[in-house]
């Protein structure tokens, strides 16, 4: 699996965040300011001052949302999630084609994810581009949908051509480097949970468990 997309928090909890970001206009920054060199020739956008209470109060439910989300938890097996920060986009905004840092001062970026907290209808352009082997991806989500995706991946903002978006983006350091590794980890859980929700617990059902156990802890860091 690619990536994840998903309900991280309601609409309405989304759009609330959404008003209180409009109604600041103090601690948005450049957001070239926490680009590397080559970044900040592609980077133009807006985001919020890390410092700033809303910032904190967002990431906070952020972070607790993810960690209390059983899907989420599994396809990420997240051991910190670090760097969580609302961006505005506004007319001309964008941010160019571009792979994440591996390595940032909060933590090591295996997964990236984008949460939406506006309703698309309310901007033209600013998807989320996701580059892959045989296409590009163009992504754009319902407000409080979050969309979760290796960092290896090249990705792009496009252009925003009317409206404003605001997003709340962050990186997650996994127990499992290695996508693929992951992947398949991911995809033995859902498996052995979906037949213990259908035929219940059974001594080759605690066999599936046990081996996943024992191969997240000989893959884990």
């Amino acid at each position: 699996m690619e990536y994840l997309t998903h309900s991280l928090i309601e609409k309405s909890e989304a759009i609330e965040i959404t008003q209180k970001l409009k109604a600041d206009n103090s601690s948005w920054q450049d957001g070239k300011r926490t680009a590397g060199s080559l970044a900040a020739e592609i980077k133009n956008n807006f985001q919020l001052d890390k410092t700033s209470k809303i910032s904190k109060e967002i990431k906070d439910l952020v972070v607790m949302k993810i960690i209390s989300n059983s899907l989420i938890k599994s396809f990420t097996l997240p051991s910190l999630i670090h760097g969580v920060m609302c961006t505005k986009s506004l007319p001309g905004n964008g941010y160019g084609m571009h792979v994440d840092n591996p390595y940032m001062p909060s933590g090591r970026s295996d997964l990236s994810f984008t949460l939406f907290l506006n309703e698309p209808e309310n901007y033209e352009g600013g998807n989320l581009c996701i580059q892959t082997i045989n296409e590009t991806k163009q992504i754009k989500l319902s407000a409080g949908e979050i969309i979760i995706y290796p960092s290896t991946k090249l990705h792009s903002v496009s252009q925003v051509k009317k409206g404003e978006r605001f997003v709340c983006v962050g990186w997650i350091q996994s127990y499992i480097q290695n996508n693929e590794d992951r992947n398949f980890l991911f995809g033995l859980d859902a498996g052995a949970k979906g037949l213990l929700a259908k035929h219940g617990r059974s001594d080759e059902l605690d066999l599936v468990f046990q081996a996943y156990s024992n191969l997240l802890r000989r893959l884990g860091d």
